[in-house]
């Protein structure tokens, strides 16, 4: 299967480098306290399971679902939640691992959510930031790269379940879309 994208946007050793990074400041913010870090489902998965390797402290992961997009390249900011949670919320310092936030539609959303639960703390680390589509007003905690307006796939994102399996981030063909 050939690739369709326009170019390599951020390459895998550079990912790499920057999950490292926030992992570290991560741990330094929550140094004495437990932490439930939920990874929102799928496109967060392989950057999350990366993230949580380069904790050094106590952590419970748990997993919720959400979309806005399903075969679309822009959100139909429609936001579906599946709660799957095993954990607690009530009183937790939640860490919510994203993929990219751009419209803020569906972390404000979840945001939201855990707040009604009675998380003690709730905090976003993502891995992309698109501010440019920002219309929600939500910004992220913790944001591995700012980038352009673009639609990315790679590194667990995708277009139509397709290219999650890329290791590094691309910008796809406009006639993909």
């Amino acid at each position: 299967m050939a690739f369709d994208f326009d170019r390599i946007l951020i390459e895998k050793h550079i990912i790499e480098k920057r999950v490292s990074e926030l992992g570290k400041m991560i741990s330094s913010d929550y140094a004495d306290e437990e932490l439930l870090a939920i990874c929102i489902l799928k496109g967060s998965i392989l950057f999350f399971a990366d993230l949580i390797r380069y904790l050094s402290i106590p952590v419970k992961i748990d997993f919720i679902k959400a979309s806005s997009y399903g075969k679309r390249t822009s959100t139909s900011g429609k936001v579906k939640i599946d709660d799957l949670l095993s954990n607690e919320i009530k009183g937790r310092n939640v860490l919510l691992v994203e993929d990219i936030v751009d419209s803020g539609f569906t972390i404000k959303r979840i945001l939201d959510f855990f707040t009604e639960q009675g998380a003690f703390d709730v905090r976003v680390c993502t891995l992309l930031d698109k501010p440019d589509r920002r219309v929600a007003d939500v910004e992220p905690d913790y944001s591995g790269f700012v980038i352009p307006d673009e639609f990315v796939v790679g590194y667990g994102m995708d277009f139509d379940q397709k290219y999650r399996n890329l290791p590094y981030i691309a910008v796809l063909k406009e006639a993909e879309k």
